[in-house]
């Protein structure tokens, strides 16, 4: 088989050869400019140590690379249910556990799910089929303990929006229609995404951009919510937000009784949370038992642990809040309007529910209606795949476990997808729903599962319970709840600290998505943050570097021998005689970094300059790249060989005119190598490399006919790597070999595993280049190495990159110390 495989290959390889040769490619003139006993000359030079031939990457290699093997498929289908590698392991304690986080989680859910269903435009019991569908599905494909998918105030805000825009185009289509079929359309979104293993690209959307929606979205919801808190009629809530505040405004004389059930309902929520909060920051244990404990007499753990239990049961008290006020203020609408009609009461009640699944059906997927939702999806899914991430990455972090991003986007796709057969609309995850399982102590996605099981009770048994609920404690709850989603002014502080550019943008989406629409806001602060990105991209400074010696001090000192000795204006001259540790490091020549500005700073040697990238080397920031580069080097040295000319007219219109008798020109060294530092690239492309070829004709035709040196450090990537080799960088040129009469360059050694891998070790004979087995970097050092010289392949003692390209270093110092005539161990 393996040799049926290679004669394909070598097939191939042939059609490919005579299929360039057909169009007149070369394929091997990149390989024309290496010299022909380049790896010779390297191997007798790196003797008695072993060398190493690096070989390129290949489109073939990576193709293979990208196919999965038996193992990766079997794999990749078990990874599509997370919940197989835990269900083995489930037992009692954990099943009462779960039982009890999701009764929980079932009390508070049922409350909310009815009163963000009419943030949706849509009846109270859409709700519950939202949290039902979320509940019995995400514990198959989810990969956190905590997290409640369920319906959500911002997402069923879109959602009311969404329905209103198709209806306002296509009336013949009903707000329960509409909503279904964007939740179906989402959930196949987000299945795409998740079985393609997409969730890398959530990372594209930008914090500042959903801290600013979340904010936006809190605003306009309460605000909505402020004419059903009052029972004031006629305001409409389809405009932006700050004409639903004047419409308001201007409504306050028709306040009914309403009024009073929403405000006390609202501060009584808000009474409870304080005080529940102030439980929990008070101290548990007295003095007396603080003792005891910090000298061991009381058993260990037991007041961090009654401290503990305290704490879960206020938690778990300030969970239930949202249960215990509407339970009260049903009770008090049943006494109150118990015997007047459902059109006569003394302030609004939500009416009867029908029981079960009543709307369940299959989504409405016409084209028409497809066409109008698809405008509305883009923003739609980035806000719940938004929010369940971060809802999902935040608990795992506080639990010490991480979540599968893909996997995540599967199990909300489950739910977007089978939730619209029973009436749900779309869902994300809950953060005040996630929260409870996180207090409320759930072991594994199973708690879920219960929470769906009272959410069928109360469908099918709770209708006339939950007939009574009055309107205006619905809006108090919702009004609540989504105040703790507005960004505290602390934590917009703390991003002016970090980055006011993203304060800025914060800002920008708040005031547009309030004076606009929140799609506009979320659109506006992406697109401000993608363009801030990429002017990031294209305009940052590269740097010019220097080299300073540091030394490391204190080292292995007591702190009261160098607070003696640091009075003495000789401590740091004794430090160095005790030979305190140094090394080279390189510095910003500008001096416009954070080090200190008076530390000395020199130029690797007159006509060698350093560069570094500030962030990556593309098409997009090559220009300015070179650009700087080329005018940097001309400021800096004069060309080898002066031009004159007889006549001023001779001269290039684009060459500026010197004076003949400037002394400061004839003493500007000439140009002899330029070191690039690629640390910060990890990928460039055609234009980047294309603007480094020009750079290299313009600084050789100014340098001439001395060749320049050109190294390169710190480039880690092969497919960087191999694009430099193509474009002729990496190796000494023909000429370069020829005008250097003892080319010597400088490769950087490790120590070898003890079991070697198989790699590209230079085959060569063992009696021409022998390898030291016992040989060390310090016998090297010595001139000792090699003396009890073996076979290749048994040394200590290896090459770290290829000999075949000299001109690619490990770092700056290899790349500075490999430069003609230059070495770093040169004393200030």
């Amino acid at each position: 088989m393996a040799t049926l495989c290679q004669l394909i290959d070598m097939g191939a390889s042939k059609i490919g050869y005579v299929l360039a040769q057909g169009l007149g490619i070369d394929v091997d003139a990149h390989k024309l400019p290496v010299p022909d006993n380049l790896v010779q000359r390297g191997a007798e030079l790196i003797s008695p140590f072993e060398p190493y031939i690096e070989e390129t990457p290949t489109i073939k290699g990576w193709f293979l690379n990208q196919v999965p093997n038996r193992t990766g498929i079997i794999s990749y289908f078990i990874s599509l249910f997370p919940f197989a590698k835990w269900i083995r392991r489930y037992n009692l304690r954990w099943l009462l556990a779960d039982a009890a986080a999701g009764c929980t989680l079932g009390l508070v859910m049922v409350p909310q799910g009815l009163s963000y269903a009419l943030l949706a435009n849509l009846s109270p019991e859409y709700g519950l089929y939202t949290t039902f569908a979320g509940a019995s599905l995400y514990w198959i494909f989810g990969t956190s303990k905590e997290v409640a998918v369920g319906a959500t105030a911002v997402v069923s805000l879109l959602v009311g929006k969404t329905t209103t825009n198709v209806i306002d185009q296509h009336p013949g289509f009903t707000r329960e229609e509409i909503a279904a079929t964007h939740a179906f359309l989402s959930g196949c979104i987000f299945l795409v995404l998740g079985l393609f293993r997409l969730g890398w690209a959530v990372e594209f959307i930008p914090h500042v951009a959903t801290s600013a929606f979340v904010t936006a979205a809190a605003i306009t919801i309460a605000l909505g919510q402020v004419p059903n808190l009052l029972g004031i009629n006629g305001v409409s809530t389809r405009g932006p937000s700050y004409q639903v505040f004047i419409d308001t405004c201007k409504g306050l004389g028709q306040i009914k009784m309403d009024a009073a059930i929403g405000l006390t309902a609202l501060a009584l929520l808000t009474f409870i949370k304080r005080f529940c909060e102030y439980g929990i920051r008070q101290p548990y244990h007295t003095q007396g038992e603080d003792k005891e404990e910090i000298q061991g007499d009381s058993p260990a753990g037991s007041t961090s642990s009654r401290r503990k239990n305290r704490n879960k049961t206020w938690a778990t008290i300030n969970s239930l809040r949202f249960l215990f006020v509407v339970s009260l203020y049903i009770l008090i609408s049943f006494l109150v309007n118990r015997d007047v009609p459902f059109n006569e009461a003394k302030f609004r009640i939500l009416g009867q529910i029908p029981a079960g699944f009543r709307h369940a059906k299959l989504p409405t997927l016409h084209l028409d209606l497809i066409n109008a939702l698809l405008p509305e999806l883009p923003a739609a899914a980035m806000i719940i795949i938004i929010e369940h991430i971060a809802i999902a990455k935040s608990f795992g972090r506080k639990h010490g476990y991480t979540i599968v991003t893909s996997q995540e986007l599967i199990s909300i796709a489950a739910s977007n997808i089978a939730g619209p057969f029973i009436g749900a609309y779309a869902s994300t995850a809950s953060f005040g729903g996630s929260a409870v399982l996180s207090k409320a102590g759930a072991r594994t996605p199973l708690a879920g599962v219960f929470n769906a099981l009272l959410l069928l009770v109360t469908l099918y048994a709770l209708q006339s319970v939950l007939y009574w609920i009055p309107m205006a404690s619905l809006a108090a709850l919702i009004i609540h709840a989504v105040s703790n989603l507005i960004e505290p002014p602390s934590h917009v502080f703390r991003m002016w600290l970090i980055s006011p550019s993203d304060a800025v943008i914060y800002f920008v989406g708040v005031l547009v998505s309030i004076f606009s629409s929140l799609e506009n806001g979320i659109y506006a602060t992406i697109a401000l943050s993608a363009g801030l990105l990429l002017i990031r991209l294209a305009r940052s400074q590269g740097r010019f570097l220097g080299r300073a010696r540091i030394h490391q001090y204190p080292r292995y000192r007591k702190h009261s021998y160098v607070a003696r000795r640091s009075s003495s204006l000789s401590a740091f001259s004794a430090q160095k005689e005790a030979n305190m540790p140094s090394r080279i490091v390189f510095f910003p020549l500008d001096r416009k970094d954070a080090s200190n500005p008076s530390i000395r700073v020199d130029s690797p040697r007159p006509g060698v300059f350093i560069y570094r990238f500030p962030d990556g080397f593309n098409y997009v920031n090559q220009a300015q790249h070179i650009d700087l580069l080329l005018a940097h080097i001309r400021r800096e040295t004069r060309p080898t060989e002066a031009v004159h000319y007889e006549k001023p007219s001779d001269r290039p219109w684009n060459e500026p005119a010197t004076s003949d008798t400037s002394d400061t020109e004839a003493t500007k060294p000439t140009l002899r190598a330029l070191i690039l530092d690629f640390s910060t690239v990890s990928g460039t492309d055609t234009g980047a490399i294309e603007g480094l070829v020009e750079l290299r004709e313009q600084l050789q035709r100014w340098a001439k006919p001395n060749p320049v040196q050109w190294h390169f450090a710190n480039v880690e990537d092969r497919w960087v790597r191999r694009a430099l080799m193509v474009a002729g960088f990496g190796y000494p040129n023909k000429e370069e070999l020829k005008e250097t009469k003892s080319w010597s360059p400088v490769f950087t050694l490790a120590e070898r595993e003890r079991t070697p891998k198989a790699g590209n070790s230079l085959m060569m004979e063992p009696s021409t280049y022998p390898a030291g087995a016992t040989a060390s970097i310090e016998d090297a050092e010595r001139g000792d190495a090699g003396v009890n010289g073996t076979l290749r392949g048994t040394g200590r003692i290896a090459a770290t990159h290829g000999i075949n390209y000299p001109n690619f270093h490990v770092d700056l110092a290899a790349a500075v110390e490999a430069v003609v005539g230059l070495t770093t161990t040169d004393e200030y």
